[in-house]
């Protein structure tokens, strides 16, 4: 590993000795404001249709506390919140949970992976500093074809750019929560900086983050030149669910913690260098990245509670080039990037419960492996002019992964000193040193027709894939000895109106999906790749400037996630073919009006409506549903002072932000209750 990160320190070394050349006086701040590096998804990859985007001035607004508050703004995503930071993640498909979950979505900053492929976060969003980010883009559907494994069902892109002005904030709120956000600019430099803390309003489920973002820009005469080093900690009591038929309406209940020893220390560091040609036409686009990141959790949701450690580093590049041709354009790409790794499962006590658990639990070692991985991609895309209204478009990309699996303790599924667990063997199963390899292909074809000026039609076929992650390859169970997966695919045909003339926006979209080889835990705890599910689904994005002081915007969703495939899993649950998939609702809306009293003043109301969902596999047990009004202002004091206020959950509300049906029980995770915040925002 830090072979690999003295070569990753080398590499910069050089870049930067080879474009030091090219750096301009820091003073000269006008010419360094027309550089602009940022990666857009929309900008970069015409056709893509259902791509939503989030600006500057709305992440400000928000100020969200969590990635939520974000995502409810795009129609088809949601962004659990669970404990703290912590989150699972929906783009038009259920809410996805287990070791393969984050692999499904693909997480990037400035069009880079925040992560290697087999080493995903299901978190993954705490890592980046999405709350001063200056865009946020959502594409809604697979996406491999252009970004590679682990777009099955969507892409979140964070855009930085370097702050317009030097500004320091200040936010409190009646939940004991605090920020302090800071940026500043000098010449070609640029550092945004995060803080925050909550005590959090059940027991023990405190939490404290940093984020930091430092960027530097230059050009020379034929291109520009991009540094981006982003950093974070996330230091997290967690709390667990609470038990009982509607426990988050209990007023003492909803505030309990049964698990008050959890916790989750994660740290993250990326640093990327890009290089784009002026004329994109005549030159290649590259980007260079080294990253690191480092986690430490208890799983206290296991019996036994074992401490899971895990870190990742990697390196890699990327290299795109734009061909003009005859009324279009080809780009192609190449993406290559080598992966260490390792994880290890640790349980220090002896299991509590049944005589079967305390014997196939045992105290001591579960897993200790190291992996090393190499990811290597070639891709294409296609714009074709067809006549001066229609564009017919296609992208491909084939993908090699390999991982190389090195287990550092027993192999099989004994007690860590080598002796034999009561009933049958331990729960715990280690495979031997063993090497495998994914080969996937993506495709995406397309066809743009603009009926009249501002009023667009797209169809497009689409594929998408994501290779196994490392732990549903070799964190066995059950005596299993070698887990032969495929990967996860997706195929969606999606259909999309856009209607974008003067102060009115409206896109409808109509989409139906399939995914295959979905990866399981069957009857016998082995992971297998049998799963299927089928989706339709309609979305619906909608904004108008009624007039200079106000604006109504509302996104709704309507999906159908049905299993494809009867499966027996554990404990006596089995998927039947045609029953809904669980966490999975079938509408969500957003509804928001923004008032502006004067240039200084202005106003938002907010309210967002979850669907009732089932929360289970039989489909027996139901969550109702929420709906949550929300209110957020703005004051501009003067020139260089604002002040923001939001009444979060006005009518204080009891839901719950995530609910589940296990082990014979409802459990939820409770969501706060009304919630008052102040920001003052200082511009030097």
């Amino acid at each position: 590993m830090m072979n690999l990160l003295r070569l990753g320190s080398l590499c910069f070394a050089l870049l930067a000795q080879i474009h030091s050349h090219a750096e301009r006086d820091e003073n000269d701040v006008d010419e360094i404001e027309e550089i602009i590096v940022t990666g857009s998804l929309i900008e970069d990859n015409p056709g893509i249709a259902a791509t939503s985007v989030l600006d500057t001035e709305v992440i400000q607004r928000i100020e969200a506390e969590h990635p939520h508050e974000v995502m409810t703004r795009v129609p088809g995503v949601w962004v659990t919140r669970n404990s703290g930071q912590e989150h699972l993640t929906a783009i038009r498909s259920p809410v996805l949970t287990g070791s393969g979950a984050c692999g499904a979505f693909l997480l990037l900053e400035n069009e880079i992976p925040v992560r290697p492929s087999g080493f995903c976060n299901v978190n993954g969003l705490f890592e980046v500093n999405l709350e001063q980010a200056s865009q946020v883009e959502v594409v809604r559907g697979p996406a491999s074809a252009r970004f590679g494994g682990n777009a099955l069902y969507g892409v979140i892109n964070s855009i930085y750019a370097p702050p317009a002005s030097r500004s320091l904030s200040l936010q409190s709120s009646n939940q004991s929560y605090y920020n302090l956000k800071a940026q500043t600019r000098f010449g070609p430099h640029a550092l945004s900086a995060f803080h925050s803390t909550e005590r959090g309003f059940r027991e023990a489920t405190g939490y404290k983050q940093q984020k930091m973002n430092y960027q530097f820009r230059n050009r020379s005469d034929s291109h520009t030149h991009s540094w981006l080093v982003s950093v974070s900690n996330l230091d997290q009591e967690t709390g667990g669910y609470v038990r009982g038929f509607k426990a988050y309406e209990d007023p003492e209940l909803r505030k309990t913690n049964p698990n008050p020893e959890a916790y989750r220390q994660a740290q993250s560091i990326r640093l990327s260098y890009s290089s784009q040609p002026i004329n994109l036409e005549q030159g290649w686009d590259r980007k260079f990245f080294i990253r690191r990141s480092d986690m430490d959790f208890l799983q206290h949701f296991l019996p036994g509670q074992p401490l899971e450690r895990n870190a990742q580093s990697s390196i890699g590049i990327i290299l795109e080039r734009q061909q003009p041709m005859k009324s279009g354009a080809w780009d192609l790409g190449f993406h290559g990037e080598l992966l260490q790794g390792e994880l290890t499962q640790f349980q220090a006590q002896p299991t509590e419960g049944s005589s079967f658990l305390v014997a196939t639990r045992p105290q001591g070692i579960h897993y200790d492996y190291s992996l090393r991985g190499l990811s290597t991609a070639i891709y294409h895309q296609y714009n074709q002019s067809l006549s001066s209204a229609t564009v017919y478009y296609h992208s491909a990309r084939i993908e090699f992964l390999r991982y190389v699996y090195d287990n550092r303790t027993l192999d099989g599924n004994t007690k860590s000193d080598g002796t034999a667990c009561g009933f049958g063997g331990c729960l715990y199963s280690r495979p031997e040193d063993r090497s495998d390899h994914f080969l996937d292909t993506a495709a995406r074809i397309g066809l743009s027709h603009e009926t009249r000026p501002g009023r667009t039609f797209n169809i497009q076929f689409a594929t998408g894939f994501r290779p196994p992650q490392s732990t549903e390859l070799y964190r066995l169970q059950s005596g299993q000895s070698i887990a032969e997966l495929d990967s996860e695919g997706t195929l969606s045909l999606e259909g999309a109106w856009t209607y974008d003339v003067s102060d009115i926006f409206v896109q409808l979209i109509g989409y139906a999906q399939t995914a295959k080889n979905l990866i399981f835990r069957d009857s016998n705890g082995y992971n297998v790749s049998q799963g299927e599910t089928g989706s339709v689904g309609v979305e619906l994005d909608f904004a108008q400037a009624i007039s200079h002081r106000n604006q109504l915007a509302f996104q709704a969703s309507w999906a159908r996630h049905r299993y494809r495939r009867d499966l027996a899993l554990p404990r006596g649950e089995q998927i039947e073919s045609g029953h809904f998939v669980d966490t999975a609702p079938e509408r969500t809306a957003s509804l928001r009006w923004v008032h502006r009293f004067v240039e200084s003043i202005e106003a938002e109301v907010e309210l967002y409506r979850l669907g009732s969902h089932f929360i289970d596999i039989a489909n027996k047990a139901r969550y109702g549903g929420h709906t949550v009004l929300n209110i957020r202002s703005r004051f501009e004091i003067t020139s260089k002072i604002g002040l923001n206020a939001r009444l979060l959950n006005v009518l204080d509300a009891r839901y719950a932000d995530r609910a589940d049906f296990a082990f014979g029980s409802y459990r939820y995770f409770p969501a706060p209750g009304r919630d008052v915040r102040v920001t003052i925002q200082f511009s030097l």
